[in-house]
């Protein structure tokens, strides 16, 4: 997911310097839902897994 959130941020990136900022807005805000997303995902997981360390010991 982080590797998507990274393409729609270069996406992004190259469309704002060849000035189509509609193309670039939009690339830049499914980039950082992407993002957000993993980040979100990655500290449930983490959660999760002390929660499961913790009922094993």
């Amino acid at each position: 997911m982080l590797k998507w959130a990274l393409v729609f941020f270069v996406i992004s990136l190259v469309a704002g310097f060849f000035g189509f900022s509609g193309v670039s807005a939009g690339a830049a805000t499914i980039a950082r839902w992407l993002f957000f997303a993993a980040v979100a995902i990655f500290v449930a997981l983490l959660v999760m897994g002390i929660l499961a360390g913790e009922a094993l010991f």
